[in-house]
C-alpha cells in the first residue's frame, strides 16, 4: 500500500548558540500563560567511573540548595516563594536536566535563578551531608525493589567492563564516601556553557528568550578543552558470548528481562529509527510477537523497547509469566526471536501503524510544554 503522509512536521524549535557555546532552544506555544526553563547538562552516569558512580545524582540534589545569591540576599529572591515557581531535576544516563515552571511574567526571574544556581553553587557543608543521606535513603530503597535488583543485573551483565556507565542512581558506597570537593570536581568539568543547553517552553518568543539569554549567560566562562575530549566516554565492549542468570525474590509471578546491547547515535543513527520502529510494531496487540506469547496464554504482558542513548542504546525484552508457564514462555520467545528476519513476519500495515503511533505519541507530547521541555532537553544531550 501507499505510504500514508506524515502527521506533523517536525517540532517548531527555534535554537541560538552563544558565543561561549551555551545553546538556547526555545519550543514557542502560547495556549496558556506558562513558561518552564529548563537547563539540560551532558552529565550523567555516562560521564561516571566507579569512584565517581552517583555523583551527578546527587550534584542534582545540591543543585537548588544555597548558592551565592541567597548569601547576599539578592533583591529578586525576596518574594521567590511567592512567584508560583515549581521546580525539580532529574538524572539519567546521558543527561541531568533541572527545571523551572511559572507564569509568563515570572520567566525572566526563573532564567535568573537558573543563571545563579548554574554558575556559583555554596555547596554548603551542612546541607551536603543531608541531602547526601537522602540520596542514599533512595537507593537503600532501590536495593529493596527486586525489579530494581533484576534491572541492575541486566545493566551489569549487557555492560560487564563499565556499569558504573549504565548506573545513573549510583553506588550507596560512593556516595557515603563523597565530599563537597568532588561536587566543585563534576562542576569544573561539566557544568559549563558549552556542555549545556537552556531550553525555554511556553508562552514566550524565540526574541524574548534570546534577550534574556543573552543578559544573563553570555559572560559564563567556556572550558577548553570540552570535557568530552579531556574525558573521553568508554567503548563498551560487546558480549563475548550470552549469558543467563536466575534470581530468586519473593514474588509470585515470574519475570524474564532479556536484553541486549543496541545501536548508537553517531555510530549508527539509522538503526536507532528501525529499533524504535520495530519494537513499536511487537508491541502491537495484533502482532505476531504478542499473539505467540500473550493471547496463547504463555504470558500476562509482554514488552519490547528500544532506549536510544549515543554510548549504546541498551533493546529489553520483559515477559511476565506463572511459574508452571514459565519454561515454554521463554521457549517461545526465543522462537520468535529467531523468526524476526523471516519474510511476512511482519505486514506492511503493521509498519504503517507502528510509525503513525511514534509521531501520535510525539504530538500528544507537545500538548504539555512543560513536559516536552525534558524530551527536548533528552534528545539535544544525545543527539544534538
Amino acid at each position: 500500500p501507499a505510504r500514508s503522509a506524515p502527521l506533523a512536521e517536525a517540532a517548531p524549535l527555534t535554537s541560538k548558540v552563544l558565543s561561549n557555546g551555551l545553546e538556547i532552544v526555545v519550543f514557542e506555544d502560547h495556549t496558556v500563560p506558562l513558561v518552564t526553563v529548563e537547563l539540560a547538562v551532558r552529565n550523567g552516569s555516562f560521564t561516571e567511573t566507579p569512584e565517581l558512580n552517583g555523583l551527578s545524582h546527587l550534584y542534582e540534589h545540591m543543585f537548588f540548595k544555597t548558592n551565592r545569591a541567597m548569601v547576599e540576599g539578592a533583591d529578586y529572591l525576596k518574594d521567590f516563594g511567592q512567584l508560583g515557581i515549581s521546580y525539580n531535576g532529574t538524572t539519567r544516563e546521558e543527561v541531568v536536566e533541572y527545571y523551572f515552571t511559572t507564569i509568563t511574567p515570572n520567566f525572566p526571574v526563573a532564567m535568573r535563578y537558573m543563571r545563579d544556581a548554574v554558575r556559583y553553587p555554596v555547596f554548603d557543608d551542612r546541607e551536603f551531608a543531608q541531602e547526601r543521606e537522602v540520596v542514599v535513603g533512595e537507593l537503600d530503597r532501590h536495593e529493596s525493589n527486586p525489579f530494581g535488583d533484576l534491572n541492575d543485573a541486566m545493566n551489569n551483565a549487557l555492560f560487564y567492563k563499565y556499569p558504573s556507565r549504565k548506573t545513573p542512581g549510583g553506588n550507596p558506597d560512593t556516595v557515603r564516601r563523597a565530599t563537597t570537593k568532588m561536587m566543585r570536581l563534576i562542576q569544573e568539568r561539566y557544568y559549563v556553557p558549552n556542555n549545556s543547553a537552556v531550553i525555554v517552553a511556553g508562552d514566550v518568543s524565540p526574541q524574548a528568550a534570546f534577550l534574556v539569554a543573552d543578559g544573563l549567560f553570555a559572560d559564563w566562562p567556556k572550558r577548553t578543552p570540552d570535557p568530552f575530549v579531556e574525558f573521553p566516554l568508554v567503548d563498551h565492549p560487546p558480549l563475548p558470548k550470552s549469558d543467563a542468570r536466575i534470581m530468586t525474590r519473593p514474588v509470585q509471578n515470574v519475570v524474564v528481562e532479556v536484553g541486549w546491547q543496541g545501536p548508537s547515535i553517531g555510530k549508527d543513527d539509522a538503526a536507532t529509527y528501525a529499533a524504535d520502529v520495530f519494537s513499536r510494531i511487537l508491541d502491537q496487540p495484533n502482532s505476531r510477537f504478542q499473539r505467540a506469547l500473550v493471547d496463547s496464554g504463555l504470558a500476562t504482558a509482554v514488552a519490547i523497547g528500544y532506549y536510544t542513548q549515543r554510548n549504546v542504546g541498551p533493546i529489553t525484552l520483559i515477559l511476565q509469566t506463572t511459574p508452571d508457564k514459565a519454561r515454554a514462555a521463554v521457549r517461545t520467545v526465543y522462537s520468535e526471536i529467531a523468526a524476526f528476519n523471516a519474510p511476512g513476519y511482519y505486514t506492511d500495515e503493521q509498519l504503517e501503524s507502528a510509525k503513525a503511533s511514534l509521531e501520535v505519541e510525539d504530538l500528544f507530547d507537545r500538548e504539555k510544554p512543560s513536559e516536552y521541555s525534558h524530551t527536548v532537553g533528552f534528545w539535544w544531550a544525545s543527539t544534538g
